[in-house]
């Protein structure tokens, strides 16, 4: 099962933002100051993420029941089938 990535530029910007940001969480947190405010830096960032991939994962297989869907009962090569080309 391959699953498509629509828009490789914005994940990977997306992704640098939430390691940027859980490094900036990491050096509060280092420091000793701001400690509640470095944890919910990295609870939204982990949560947000887990919530993306998760709408990702649902997009993706409500696309495949579309397209399961949409093809159903269709069959090639059959011979109900009737080729209209002209002969060469």
């Amino acid at each position: 099962m391959c699953m498509e990535l629509p828009g490789l530029r914005t994940w990977i910007v997306f992704y640098l933002i939430s390691f940027v940001v859980l490094l900036w969480a990491a050096f509060l947190s280092a420091q000793g100051v701001m400690l509640c405010v470095s944890l919910l830096l990295v609870i939204i960032i982990v949560g947000l993420n887990f919530y993306t991939v998760y709408q990702q994962v649902k997009m993706h297989s409500s696309r495949e029941e579309l397209q399961r869907k949409l093809t159903e009962g269709f069959e090639r090569g059959t011979s109900i089938e009737k080729d209209d080309r002209g002969a060469h």
